[in-house]
């Protein structure tokens, strides 16, 4: 399938594919025209990647589970997949909880919370 098609079957943009492409998440093939081509399991892996990148991950974390993302990511499968799971928490959570002191002294300023 070509690339207008992918995004279509996905929902993401021409320009985030050819990103994905460009940090080695995704691959195509070159038509003689030049234009890219992409097999089936490019759908999955697409979809993959716009659900680890909505829950937090980085192109860094997609770049090392790479191999398992034309799949279902299965953690028992793919054994990095958790180490990266629970570091990406944590620092979510670190993060929660700083802007959450932030929120509660702004707050705090109007007199309209805690402190």
């Amino acid at each position: 399938m070509r690339i207008g098609e992918l995004s279509e079957r996905t929902g993401a943009s021409r320009r985030s594919l050819r990103y994905y492409e460009q940090q080695g998440l995704l691959e195509s093939r070159r038509t003689d025209l030049g234009w890219r081509e992409y097999d089936d399991e490019a759908v999955v892996r697409v979809r993959n990647i716009r659900e680890l990148f909505a829950s937090g991950l980085t192109v860094a974390d997609l770049q090392l589970v790479a191999p398992c993302l034309g799949q279902r990511i299965d953690p028992e499968y793919c054994h990095r997949t958790l180490e990266i799971y629970r570091r990406r928490l944590d620092r979510l959570e670190t993060q929660i909880s700083t802007l959450s002191g932030h929120r509660d002294r702004l707050a705090a300023r109007l007199g309209e919370g805690p402190e």
